[in-house]
């Protein structure tokens, strides 16, 4: 590295707006680098050595974050920090009386830091502000079990629940695709707290009725895992610790002239009741189009089947895929996308279009595959436009 740009380092922050503090970082990081208080979960330095360890675990990608400094920020001060500082430019440096600029190499660090190790996606532009964090394990807010429903049918193989939660006069704001956590209580076998899980808020920003202070999440038992059971279980009159909320980026536009493409499996239709919810009370003659474009092994596993069936078309066109049929050979998003290549080619054309994609990591790889086929088809490059919609945050992906 040349002199100039050793003047700057690159150091590793973590994102209080987006952490939940589940502690997943600092347990696996193999030097003792991250270390917290009762506020944040911080990055020492002076110990931190770039192996990337910690990246990966973290449930929420608030790990992935860079910034290029003159001289880095100790953990006293980023302890007080309720959001990450902007990247500053970094003046040339003085030598001599001339100012000699920072060399390419270092401009080429900033732009790695700037996007963090994996790409990082940003807030649609007219996304309402989001409130997080409000609430963490020491402080959580405490709701009441207001309903607890089963949404697959009873042949179904999974049980997958829409719960409601009321928070009563707790002031809880959430924004249709942002993630609460859940606190149980008691220690796991190692005899520390059983870690938050997140769950995405599966409500519009006013409740599950308009102007109620309520959230509801749509939760699958899954096998031995304790916090699904846990919520899966829960009766009417329960009391559920919530932390959060979380999430400052996977916003839905608050633009009727948005056209909204969703891409999900199973539970992760959960953000997209709430993107659906909110538009049709709220921008019931949008001229934006909505899409949804909805895995599941059997109609009688898709969550929600019933009341989308009842969502007018001219809200929301809903493209079924079912892997799991007898008889019938396994049809999953991506296949659905392509066959209505000639549709979203138009939309990915405009600079209003925004497209979301959650559920299953599995499925990322098939729906970036079809997007590529869709746009070469029309003469598009799909690894530019994609990096353009990140960047223009009309491109996001949450998958687990």
């Amino acid at each position: 590295m040349s002199a100039a740009a050793a003047e700057v380092l690159k150091q590793h922050l973590i994102d209080p707006e987006v952490c939940i503090r589940c502690n997943t970082c600092e347990e696996t990081c193999p030097v003792g680098a991250i270390t917290h208080d009762s506020n944040n979960y911080v990055v020492d330095a002076s110990k931190c050595n770039f192996c990337m360890d910690c990246i990966s675990p973290c449930p929420t990608g608030s790990i992935d974050n860079w910034r290029v400094v003159k001289s880095a920020w100790g953990i006293d001060e980023q302890f007080g920090w309720s959001e990450l500082p902007v990247q500053e430019a970094i003046a040339p440096a003085a030598t001599g009386g001339q100012l000699e600029a920072i060399d390419v190499e270092a401009q080429a660090l900033i732009a790695e830091a700037q996007n963090g190790a994996g790409g990082r996606a940003v807030a649609a532009s007219s996304a309402a502000k989001p409130s997080v964090n409000l609430f963490n394990r020491d402080r959580p807010a405490m709701a009441i079990v207001a309903g607890n429903f089963c949404l697959t049918d009873e042949s179904a193989d999974n049980d997958v629940r829409h719960i409601i939660l009321d928070f009563g006069d707790t002031r809880f704001p959430v924004l249709e695709g942002q993630s609460v956590g859940i606190v149980m209580a008691g220690l796991d076998g190692n005899g520390a707290p059983h870690p938050i899980r997140l769950y995405s808020v599966a409500s519009p920003r006013h409740g599950e009725r308009p102007n109620t202070n309520n959230i509801a999440l749509t939760v699958k038992r899954d096998g031995p895992g304790l916090c699904s059971n846990y919520l899966c279980d829960l009766k009417k009159g329960d009391r559920v610790a919530v932390t959060g909320p979380f999430g400052a980026t996977f916003l839905m536009p608050n633009d009727s002239s948005a056209n909204i493409i969703m891409i999900c499996t199973g539970t992760g239709s959960a953000p997209f009741r709430g993107f659906t919810e909110w538009r049709r009370r709220m921008m019931p003659e949008a001229q934006g189009r909505m899409l949804l474009f909805f895995g599941a092994r059997r109609p009688e596993e898709l969550p929600y089947f019933g009341p989308l069936q009842k969502v007018p078309e001219t809200l929301l066109g809903k493209y079924f895929a079912y892997s799991r049929i007898a008889g019938e050979r396994k049809i999953y998003v991506q296949d659905r996308m392509r066959e209505q290549s000639p549709l979203l080619a138009g939309l990915l054309k405009s600079g209003a279009t925004h497209i979301y994609v959650c559920g299953l990591k599995g499925m990322e790889q098939g729906v970036d595959a079809a997007l590529d086929d869709i746009c070469r088809g029309e003469g598009m490059a799909w690894r530019e436009l994609r990096e353009s919609m990140r960047n223009e945050g009309r491109y996001h992906v949450e998958t687990y």
